[in-house]
Parts: C-alpha cells; structure tokens; sequence
C-alpha cells in the first residue's frame, strides 16, 4: 500500500454504464430477456411513474352520511381495518423491493435473466436488507412524531386556545427546520442505503455490517459522494421529464405497473450500472465484478475527411 487516494470518476464510470447497459440489453437484443431484467427491476421498487390519486373531496364534504352527527357504528371499525391493511401492504412492498434489488442487481452483474435462483440465493441478505429498512422506517415515525409532540403540546398548554402570532411564527419555523432536517436526513439514508445492496450482493454480508461500511467510505470521500449526488439530482430530473414525456404520449400506458420497469429499462440498467461503477473505484473488495474489465466509452466518431 502507497497511502494514495483513489482517483474517484462520476463521467467515466457513467461512459462505461452506458456501454454495459447496451451490451446487457441490445448485444444481442433478447425480447424475452427484456422482459425479465424489467420484472425484476419492477421487484427491486419500480411499480410506475405517473400514478396519482384524485379522491372527491368536495363530493365528500357535502355529503351527509359522513358528518359527525350520522356517522355509522361501523364506520370507526372499517376505517381501523383500512389502515391495518395498507400497513400490511406496505410492509409486503417493502419486503418485495429488499428481495427484488438482489435480484435486479444480480440480473445486471451476471448479464443473464434470472429470477427463482437469486431470489433464493440473496434470500438472507435481502431479508436482512428488509428488516434493517423496517427498523429504521418504525425509528423514524417514533422520532418525529415524538417531535411533532414536543412542538405542539407546550405551544397549546401555553396559549390555552389564544391565538398568538409570536407562537404561532415561532411554531411554524420550528416546523420548517424540522422538515428540512427530516428531508436530509431521509436523503441521507438513501443514498447510504442504495451502496448497501451491492456491497451486501459482493461480500454476503449481513445489513448492519454494510451500512457502517458504507458510512465509512462516505466519511473518507465526502466530495466524491456529494458530486455523486448532485449528479444524480441532474439525472433524476431528466428521468423524470422523460418518463412524464413518454406517459403522455403513449396515453398513460408507460406509466402502468411493470409495464413502466419494461418500457424504461435501459434507464434503470444504466443508473444501476453507473453506480456499480462508481462503487467499484474505492478498492476491490466493493467490486462487484472482480473479473471483469470496465468496458471503454465508444469514442467520439471523427469527421470524414473531404
């Protein structure tokens, strides 16, 4: 060992995805491998683009079945159940993706289309993966709405139903500074969390052990993680206005469960494959293709001569 930093890229490793991404999905072009990376990316959390829900709040407000005073006995019930349901889904979800981005992480390492045999060889790192996510999402809620309590108890206690525009501004400030340390803290962790999966992929290692090794490098190459990640809000950005572009043009099709994870594959390849890239710069134990060579970006065509 020579003590020297590693010469950490963003443009040469995305080059050198774009290059995989096209020799994973179009050397040879395979419609029925397509179709399997694009289950598997649909696994890994890409349910659709373009799905918002309108509810009829205004038919709502005006019907009187749902006022205070006609309400049905069964109403507190159903609403109970409703919850509990979307808190089981939720959690299912949440367990498909863990199981799913070993799978779609494999599928674009191995080059292949595969779904049953990684899902039963990654089954302890993904169900690590799942739990460790669930743990945190539960600390999470506990600690803001432990927040939100601290914030709003004293300010009613005090007031006793006055109404105070000192407090009141004083309240809404603390609200804001909660909510942008919550989102940096949420953006935190999943860019933390993203390096977890190819590190746990590469050294079958268990959640924990990969998200302190993630930190660690992040605390070694901060400047190299925060370009990674303005990088990634540029290409965000991108994805999302053409994924908006092409939703409406094919008449919300593209924006459909699955069908999105199938339409837009070469982008999720090519974003996976640049991080793979990126991580693989910081030694060769976070490679996940010890034996292979990182493809060349195709160089720039050269003008004919006249």
């Amino acid at each position: 060992m020579n003590g020297e930093q590693p010469k950490i890229e963003i443009f040469e490793p995305f080059g050198a995805a774009f290059e995989w991404m096209k020799k994973v999905l179009f050397r040879p072009f395979d419609p029925a491998k397509w179709c399997v990376i694009g289950f598997a990316a649909f696994l890994a959390g890409s349910w659709g683009q373009s799905f918002n829900f309108n509810l009829p709040s205004k038919h709502w407000n005006k019907s009187p079945h749902w006022t205070s005073s006609s309400s049905a006995p069964w109403l507190i019930p159903l609403v109970i159940c409703v919850v509990a349901l979307v808190l089981v889904l939720i959690v299912v979800f949440l367990w498909l993706s863990a199981r799913g981005r070993f799978i779609f992480t494999d599928c674009v390492v191995k080059n292949q289309a595969a779904i049953v045999s990684p899902w039963k060889e990654y089954r302890r790192e993904g169900n690590s993966y799942f739990l460790f996510s669930l743990i945190f999402g539960l600390l999470a809620m506990i600690f803001l709405t432990g927040v939100i309590l601290i914030l709003v108890v004293p300010y009613g206690l005090f007031t006793h139903g006055r109404q105070t525009k000192e407090f009141s501004g004083l309240l809404a400030c603390a609200f804001i500074v909660v909510g942008l340390l919550c989102f940096a803290a949420t953006l935190l962790f999943a860019l933390i969390s993203s390096f977890m999966v190819p590190i746990m992929y590469r050294r079958r290692c268990l959640a924990s052990e990969a998200f302190f090794e993630v930190t660690k490098i992040m605390l070694a190459h901060p400047a190299s993680f925060i370009l990674y990640v303005l990088f990634g809000i540029v290409l965000l950005m991108a994805f999302v206005l053409v994924s908006t572009i092409a939703t409406c043009l094919t008449c919300c099709l593209a924006g459909l469960p699955y069908v999105s994870s199938v339409v837009f594959l070469p982008v999720l390849v090519w974003l996976l494959t640049f991080k793979l890239f990126f991580l693989r710069q910081f030694g060769p134990e976070y490679d996940v293709w010890p034996a292979v060579e990182v493809p060349a970006p195709a160089p720039p065509l050269n003008p004919p001569e006249i």
